[in-house]
């Protein structure tokens, strides 16, 4: 008898809300080299499950003012935003907001240099 026919090719994978987060040396909203990669797997996957939403929202820690940690964050959301603009994520899915020291990761006293509280999430939704 012939053989059996070859297994049908698995379908390809689902993609899935996913948050992707990039870490900020303190006082500073430039990408890192770290940074930059994280943000080019955060395009990537966006990109290639066609997302239909992408949301960054900046933060920081509690060292500094509320006030300037609120400008700091921004800065932070948006060097990130940027990124994923030319990086190809259309503009027209993505949300940019920032929170100050307001949603810290890492609960912490005021005037406390945490560096996993310095960060830009980038949430992925399809």
């Amino acid at each position: 008898p012939p053989p059996p026919p070859p297994p049908p090719p698995p379908p390809p994978p689902a993609y899935e809300a996913r948050q992707f987060v990039v870490y900020f040396p303190f006082d500073q909203y430039i990408l890192t080299p770290e940074a930059q990669a994280v943000v080019q797997e955060a395009a990537n996957y966006a990109k290639g499950g066609n997302a239909t939403q992408v949301v960054v929202v900046g933060h920081t820690d509690s060292s500094g003012s509320v006030a300037y940690n609120v400008r700091l964050s921004e800065r932070r959301a948006k060097a990130v935003a940027d990124q994923l603009v030319s990086l190809g994520v259309g503009q027209g899915a993505l949300q940019v907001d920032w929170k100050g020291e307001s949603q810290l990761a890492v609960p912490t006293g005021d005037g406390v240099k945490e560096p996993l509280n310095r960060r830009s999430t980038i949430d992925i939704n399809f």
